[in-house]
């Protein structure tokens, strides 16, 4: 096993109170696959992302539950210098913008070559062959001469293909990729993707891709854990959640989506309603205000993590009212 994260609650400290970003949040990655998770913006996807690389702000954030396990090892309460050991080495992360993630008035050859010289201990020459390697690998034209480029002289698909090499130039064995195709048109989308998946068996590593994109997630994920309002409220097989979608906020995402065999004119569903304030706690499910099958149940307690097979778990009260009925018939 990768990772393996036990319900794991992250806070945050704000002049309104403790917004509870993440509420008891369980997952692992084995060693080889790539694990989505996939929610609307505020849902506590980049929010675990970053505690699991130790990179929440250290004067307002805090973990009050659960904890991290990183190739077996506890990780949960490491001192900061102790997780910059774990960055690049063991664990890497490509960020959602890459303009704003690399340093302007550095060149690329600059911040491809500090990490490895830092965690490796190479020399600059050797540091250099490295990350000229790398960006060749990952599709840099002309390589030598970009590597004396600046980030502005970079496309934004070029971009995210020098933050990729970066992120993989110690060889870490878990990769978080968060929103690693924002702002790119779909040919380029693509290509970022298939070059993932690539580097993913090369390199025999795990990836950890964060996205609001189902499309994205369909794409190379072997599993999804679906979130809302902090929480994995579905998760299983990639291939199960999209065609036997149980939670109703999955089927809504689901249904939002443009689909090439409706050629009709007829607009798009939306979920109606807003995301609870994570101010506050949520006695019953998060998503009954805004579901269309809620009960008074719903409302009232919090829904079991139901089984419904092939690794597939979903954090609803349907399955149980459906099994009821399906026993009274």
């Amino acid at each position: 096993m990768i990772l393996e994260i036990n319900n794991l609650s992250v806070g945050f400290h704000t002049y309104r109170g403790d917004v509870k970003a993440v509420r008891g949040v369980t997952f692992n990655v084995d060693e080889g696959e790539i694990v989505g998770i996939v929610g609307e913006s505020g849902c506590g996807k980049s929010v675990t992302a970053h505690a699991v690389m130790g990179l929440l702000p250290e004067e307002n954030s805090f973990i009050n539950q659960g904890n991290i396990k990183l190739l077996g090892e506890d990780i949960t309460n490491k001192s900061n210098k102790e997780m910059a050991k774990l960055r690049g080495t063991s664990m890497a992360m490509i960020f959602q913008d890459p303009m704003t993630s690399l340093n302007p008035v550095l060149t690329i050859g600059q911040q491809m070559t500090e990490g490895v010289i830092k965690s490796k201990g190479l020399n600059k020459k050797d540091a250099h062959e490295e990350a000229l390697a790398l960006l060749k690998r990952v599709g840099i034209p002309k390589a030598e001469e970009r590597m004396k480029a600046y980030p502005h002289e970079f496309s934004g698909g070029m971009r995210q293909r020098v933050m990729i090499a970066m992120a993989l130039i110690c060889r870490p064995k878990l990769l978080f990729a968060d929103e690693p195709t924002t702002a790119l048109d779909v040919t380029i989308q693509a290509q970022i993707l298939e070059l993932l998946d690539e580097l993913r068996r090369e390199m025999k590593m795990s990836i950890v891709l964060v996205s609001h994109d189902l499309g994205v997630i369909a794409r190379i994920c072997d599993r999804v854990n679906v979130m809302y309002a902090g929480r994995i409220v579905e998760s299983g097989p990639v291939g199960e959640i999209f065609h036997n979608p149980q939670h109703p906020y999955t089927r809504g995402l689901l249904n939002s989506l443009p689909r090439v065999d409706k050629v009709d004119d007829t607009e798009l569903p939306v979920i109606e309603g807003h995301p609870p304030d994570l101010l506050y706690d949520i006695k019953g499910c998060s998503f009954a205000p805004r579901c269309g099958e809620a009960m008074k149940v719903c409302a009232a307690c919090r829904p079991n993590n139901e089984n419904m097979g092939k690794e597939h778990c979903v954090e609803c009260w349907l399955p149980a009212r459906d099994r009821e009925e399906g026993h009274h018939e």
